[in-house]
């Protein structure tokens, strides 16, 4: 249930991205450009008026650290990050992934203001709001289905459909076929994000270090992501937007590889369906806590 929660919001968090955009440049177009800065700092306004009216006192801080009531100490915040492999394997996959996606938007953009610069910002708009309708639906899909199907099965979807966005981006120039394939961008970056805290509590289940985790991945594909630009510029410079879209899908089919041989189902037990057979692997916490009782048993057992 709260998971569905999740993505319904996260469908909420898309959808008012599009409308965003949308008001911005009809805000820009009829009235002045300036008038986009006025609606970021009402909107600003607004958010932090809803952030203010959360009550604090209903918020489970146990729970939202990823913590068990019954065993609310767990291992340390290191051996969280580094002692669990499909984690670490995580991690990679998705710092790989966004190497790949963080540029390709930009050099769209780019692609586009050489053929046609008259109109290169309203494409470029086009694509941002394409994208972003299009991650409405898989958020609420992933909500449905993430405990049904699994999260790999749903992520797989999500990492394969950027390698295919970069080898179609080398085959026309025509902007309304360069703005169409965003679907795809809206359908990778939909799935990643209901996902990605959902896999990543998965595997820090009862250790208490759910939002240390949540921070050490992030900033590693955050990493990822700004070195995109760079390397992706250079190689523009060297050769031209073919090659380097071409790369950029060979570094996501690269990512799409690592979490398709190397990377486990992560969904629990408990909400697997009966017959399945994938099982995730055991979190740190709980394999510290079997780890102990083992022993205390074999010691009773020695006396």
């Amino acid at each position: 249930m709260q998971q569905s929660r999740l993505n319904v919001g996260f469908a909420f968090n898309h959808a008012g991205n599009a409308f965003t955009a949308i008001v911005a440049g009809l805000a820009g177009y009829f009235i002045a450009p300036v008038a986009v800065l006025w609606l970021v700092a009402l909107l600003a306004a607004v958010s932090i008026g809803a952030s203010l009216a959360i009550n604090g006192s209903e918020i489970d801080h146990v729970q939202a650290r990823g913590a068990d009531h019954d065993h609310p100490s767990g291992p340390s915040g290191l051996q969280v990050i580094f002692g669990s492999k499909p984690l670490l394997i995580f991690t990679l996959a998705i710092t790989l992934f966004h190497f790949a996606n963080a540029a390709m938007l930009p050099l769209l953009g780019e692609k586009l203001s050489q053929g046609s610069h008259g109109t290169a910002t309203l494409f470029m708009g086009a694509c941002i709001i394409v994208a972003q309708i299009a991650m409405v639906p898989m958020a609420m899909l992933v909500g449905r289905k993430a405990d049904r199907w699994g999260r790999k099965p749903l992520f797989l979807a999500g990492f394969a459909v950027l390698p295919l966005r970069g080898l179609l981006y080398t085959l026309w120039s025509d902007p309304y076929y360069l703005a169409s394939i965003q679907i795809l961008d809206g359908i990778g970056a939909g799935i990643f994000g209901a996902l990605f805290f959902i896999v990543v509590a998965d595997l820090t289940q009862g250790t208490g270090h759910y939002n240390l985790a949540l921070g050490a991945t992030s900033a590693s594909w955050g990493l990822g992501a700004a070195l995109s630009n760079s390397v992706a510029g250079f190689l523009v410079d060297k050769t031209s937007y073919s090659v380097t879209f071409l790369f950029l899908a060979a570094i996501a089919l690269a990512a799409s590889l690592l979490y398709w041989i190397a990377m486990p189902e992560t969904r629990r037990n408990d909400t697997q369906e009966p017959g399945a057979a994938s099982a995730p692997p055991a979190t740190l916490a709980t394999t510290t806590r079997a780890a102990s009782a083992a022993a205390t048993g074999n010691s009773r057992r020695v006396d």
